[in-house]
């Protein structure tokens, strides 16, 4: 028994003139890491294992944690983002959001080693840090490849697959003929009829002009050309897509079925408006070359996604870094 040690409440040891208590209640409450002379004289500190740092002036980095935390997490956030905004999902999306389900899987086994060897040998936080990092990249891979997929690829994928019509005469082929156009090109002499144009507000303007074809009054204006917010002007011009090009007299299909019943409005005002009827109406994109516009739908698609995973990739390498750091600072003390 010695001062510090009442008798009966711990052991001690001395070795290499360095004194080791134990409590006997729980020798493993405190651990305490002596330090003992090897051979040549050098102190030697010993890392239990499992344990991120070496207590004392020296720390080891666990490069392997820093390394799957680097790498992983990007790599799922990549796969989803991409399994959920592109051709997988349009052809067979119960295999895109099957990605989805297994990030989810891997990020609740990281948390349930984490929350297992924390009860006994005490892992390194960066099962804790990996679980967090998976859990943000299917979340926000997801948010991304879902945006990505409803606001531009799921368009420009349908575009594919609906027919192309060359030469279409508005004036005399009707738009029940052609209800599986994707693309359409006008017969030359196709023009916009500005004059019996019109606006339905909703929040927003939705502009329509009929496609024509001569001068006389048709039976019924099936081809409408339209647009959002480009009619808002004094004199209720319609001023969408490429109105104003001499070259254009060619129809991209708006698909968007969100907007299509506020241009079907549109369309019934006009009828009311100049007396004209328009028993089918087909809504388009008045462009000169429809298949640029796909074109350019999809390289913004993939820039997006190429920029997503390089944001994605800085933001999780920055909090690596400062995880590092943050564990140093843990590793003073003791365990990570």
């Amino acid at each position: 028994p010695s001062p510090n040690c009442p008798l009966g409440t711990c052991n001690e040891v001395r070795t290499g003139g360095c004194v080791i208590m134990y409590g006997a209640a729980d020798p493993g409450l405190y651990p305490v890491y002596s330090s003992s002379n090897s051979p040549d004289g050098a102190s030697e500190h010993k890392r239990p294992e499992g344990q991120t740092w070496v207590p004392g002036k020296r720390k080891r980095l666990n490069l392997v944690g820093i390394a799957v935390n680097i790498l992983i997490p990007p790599f799922f956030f990549a796969g989803i983002f991409w399994a959920l905004a592109f051709q997988l999902r349009y052809n067979w999306p119960s295999w895109a959001w099957s990605t989805v389900v297994l990030g989810l899987a891997v990020t609740g086994t990281s948390f349930l080693v984490n929350r297992f060897s924390k009860g006994r040998e005490m892992q390194p936080m960066w099962y804790r840090f990996f679980t967090m990092a998976m859990f943000a990249g299917v979340v926000l891979g997801s948010i991304a490849g879902d945006y990505i997929y409803k606001n531009i690829m799921e368009a420009a994928l349908d575009f594919r697959n609906l027919n192309s019509y060359p030469a279409v005469d508005p004036s005399r082929q009707k738009g029940q003929q052609l209800m599986d156009a994707g693309r359409i090109f006008f017969a030359d002499g196709t023009h916009l009829e500005l004059s019996k144009s019109m606006g339905f507000q909703n929040f927003e303007e939705y502009c329509v002009a009929p496609i024509v074809k001569g001068g006389d009054q048709l039976d019924s204006y099936d081809f409408w050309a339209v647009g959002v917010g480009c009619c808002d002007n004094p004199r209720k011009e319609f001023r969408c897509g490429e109105y104003n090009n001499p070259h254009a007299i060619s129809g991209l299909r708006f698909l968007d079925e969100g907007k299509r019943p506020f241009f079907r409005l549109a369309v019934q005002q006009a009828e009311a408006a100049y007396g004209i009827r328009a028993r089918h109406p087909l809504f388009f994109t008045w462009t000169q070359d429809p298949l640029a516009i796909v074109s350019a739908q999809v390289a913004q698609a993939y820039r997006l996604f190429f920029y997503g995973i390089l944001s994605y990739f800085v933001l999780n390498l920055f909090f690596v870094i400062v995880a590092i750091v943050g564990f140093a600072k843990i590793g003073h003390f003791g365990h990570a």
